[in-house]
């Protein structure tokens, strides 16, 4: 068989969830799949840095077709017409409606939805959206959720048949792991000035994650002289959402929040052991990956309720509602302040973390390949 796989989005540099997912599916298909050939569409620039080991069943194809453009749309299917292969498969939910050759496509969360955002500000791309969306799953042969609370959601705005969602969870990136040598982790908290022990937050400053949510629950804990340490805020700020940076501003606590930007690969998983607590405090989450990315370098979690993180977390977190600041400021004292808790939640990360690999995520994603007829 020969499979397509449309990774324009390859690589965590510039896609980060996606670009990850695309990378470590591509790697682990092509270490356990002996048989199938495989046709690998990119943009530059990843299509220059992608050299799977020379394999002779795999070959790229530079396409330069933007995510979400009208050559998406228009001159992709050329790209793909011009192959002649048996699947192909979309790891998002955008593909060129016009082509309707056999395909699968992964939906890795439905939070626009939910949550907008600035970039769905008209009608226009609202409709679009929904209209790509739409056709998308409904061309598709199977559809892979990565958690059963997307495939929910799936279900519950498109009405699609259950049976054509399998659930395929993502994997843990092997760089997530516990550091014994604490000189490492003494560097990086020297490198963004880290001086007091802390709370960690990683991810997108967008309203969906509930930033400042966060940030209120910390000024309540530092008020009631609950945790006389920091907060750290990983990743770029967005200048669409202005209210996380207005939130900090106001706190009368701000010299202890520190914003990191961007955090380069080799620092997350350093920041992730130096934490007291891992706090993921989104309103919505179609996987979080980062809850799992923080319990594999040691860190217990506590989590938001909703959506999919009491599927992918279990037991091994606290959680709370991220609509009730005072719960959860509470939840994060009950980590911080009870060091028994504290290692029984490590503990059971471990058990929970069994559950989660990028190879098994590949095995089952190759079994759909070849159960479509």
């Amino acid at each position: 068989m020969k499979i397509a796989i449309d990774a324009r989005m390859y690589g965590p540099e510039q896609f980060s969830g996606i670009g990850n997912y695309i990378k470590h599916l591509i790697d682990n298909l092509f270490e356990i799949d002996k048989n199938n050939e495989y046709i690998i569409f990119l943009n530059e620039e990843q299509y220059s840095k992608f050299n799977w080991k020379e394999n002779p069943r795999v070959k790229k194809i530079l396409v330069n077709a933007e995510h979400y453009s009208y050559k998406e749309q228009i001159q992709l299917p050329f790209h793909f017409a011009k192959e002649k292969f048996d699947l192909i498969h979309y790891p998002h939910f955008n593909s060129p409606i016009l082509y309707r050759k056999k395909s699968i496509c992964t939906i890795h969360d439905m939070t626009p939805f939910y949550f907008p955002g600035h970039k769905m500000s008209s009608k226009f791309r609202r409709w679009a959206h929904k209209t790509v969306f739409y056709q998308t799953i409904k061309k598709a042969s199977q559809v892979i959720a990565v958690s059963e609370a997307t495939k929910q959601s799936i279900i519950d705005l498109f009405g699609v048949n259950p049976n054509k969602i399998k659930v395929i969870h993502e994997g843990v990136d092997s760089r997530f792991h516990v550091i014994e040598n604490n000189a490492i982790i003494s560097a990086v908290k020297d490198k963004f000035g880290i001086t007091k022990p802390y709370l960690f937050f990683v991810g997108v400053w967008r309203s969906h994650k509930n930033i400042e949510g966060l940030i209120k629950a910390f000024n309540k804990l530092k008020k009631n002289n609950e945790f006389d340490g920091q907060l750290v805020l990983g990743g770029r700020q967005d200048l669409h959402y202005t209210n996380v940076q207005k939130e900090i501003d106001n706190s009368p606590y701000k010299q202890d929040i520190i914003t990191t930007g961007f955090i380069k690969n080799e620092d997350l998983p350093k920041l992730y052991n130096g934490a007291e607590v891992f706090v993921l405090p989104s309103f919505i989450e179609g996987f979080g990956l980062i809850g799992i990315e923080a319990q594999s370098c040691g860190c217990p979690v506590v989590s938001t309720n909703t959506s999919s993180m009491p599927e992918i977390l279990h037991d091994s977190a606290i959680y709370f509602d991220p609509n009730d600041i005072e719960k959860m400021a509470k939840s994060i004292n009950q980590v911080i302040s009870d060091k028994t808790l504290k290692q029984n939640l490590i503990k059971k990360s471990i058990h929970n973390l069994k559950r989660f690999s990028w190879r098994k995520c590949a095995e089952e994603t190759l079994a759909i390949y070849k159960s479509i007829k």
